[in-house]
């Protein structure tokens, strides 16, 4: 099989239509039929079904797509490093809402400067950022792993073949603001919070425990607000004495001091890492961004 085709089939799972697909190709839809067929034989599986309203990918089929993309995205690098000088070297990294993964990603750009590289930052949901690297929509992703979670994400890890490498364990912190009734004190229990929102980010569809970027994701907590950016928790903080859980490692060049961690009684471990391709090495600038964030070991509260 080709790369065109390939390309050709990754373009019909994106379109859900023959009809559309082809004409983003400027192809006809008999030939792009065609060359689904000549693919689907020579893989010796069923990518596509077909019905009356549109396509729908198959489970072997979406394992297929995966494979493609890697090996188009592949191509575009090599393309872009050897073919196309004038082209920006592209660096994409996807994280967990952590204001020191932002930060590394920062001193990154400043680092390496923005003239000679295309930069991108994704802070989104933990399915996503695992979709993102093994999709090569970024090269890292920055999340965290804990005694809960790890069997679920470690074997998703594997179907995807991607690994997870540990940067640093933190404890759980309750990270509030400032004016907080209980800001000034030196540890909190999880019942003290039971009169507070506890602030938690949306996990979209597979909105599941193990997805969760809060420790504790199982509690009952009496009041819950989700939200889906760091801005808008903040917002909420303020304006209604809510509460998150974290890895204590705050930034206040980023966020301001109108905030603070505060240990949590009955904290749980936490293990932040990232996930890359297994086998691959890091970029020099994946490299550079990864130094960056163990630095940050030496500001766990």
């Amino acid at each position: 099989m080709t790369l065109q085709q390939l390309n050709q089939v990754i373009t019909i799972a994106r379109e859900g239509s023959m009809n559309e697909a082809a004409k983003k190709l400027f192809v006809s839809q008999p030939n792009l039929s065609a060359t689904v067929r000549e693919v689907e034989e020579e893989a010796g599986i069923t990518i596509f079904l077909r019905n009356n309203r549109g396509i729908t990918v198959t489970a072997e089929g979406e394992e297929f797509l995966g494979y493609a993309k890697q090996v188009v995205e592949q191509y575009h690098l090599l393309e872009n490093r050897y073919l196309n000088a004038e082209v920006k070297q592209k660096f994409s990294v996807s994280m967990q809402h952590y204001s020191f993964a932002v930060k590394a990603f920062v001193q990154l750009a400043k680092e390496v400067g923005m003239d000679e590289y295309e930069f991108a930052v994704h802070e989104t949901q933990t399915e996503q950022i695992i979709k993102n690297v093994r999709d090569m929509k970024s090269e890292i992703g920055v999340l965290y792993l804990s005694d809960f979670n790890q069997k679920v994400l470690i074997k998703l890890f594997k179907e995807y073949n991607l690994e997870f490498t540990e940067l640093f364990e933190c404890d759980t912190y309750v990270y509030m603001w400032n004016k907080h009734p209980l800001a000034e004190k030196s540890i909190i229990s999880i019942d003290e919070l039971e009169e507070y929102p506890c602030l938690a980010f949306e996990q979209g569809v597979n909105n599941s425990f193990y997805f969760a970027e809060e420790i504790l994701s199982t509690y009952e907590y009496k009041r819950v607000i989700k939200a889906d950016d760091r801005a808008t928790m903040l917002n909420i903080m303020v304006g209604l004495n809510g509460f998150t859980l974290c890895s204590g490692i705050i930034s206040e060049e980023l966020n301001g001091d109108d905030y603070v961690a505060i240990p949590l009684k009955e904290s749980e471990k936490m293990r932040i890492g990232y996930i890359k391709h297994k086998g691959a090495n890091l970029s020099k600038l994946g490299e550079i961004y990864i130094n960056a964030l163990k630095n940050y070991k030496n500001d766990i509260l």
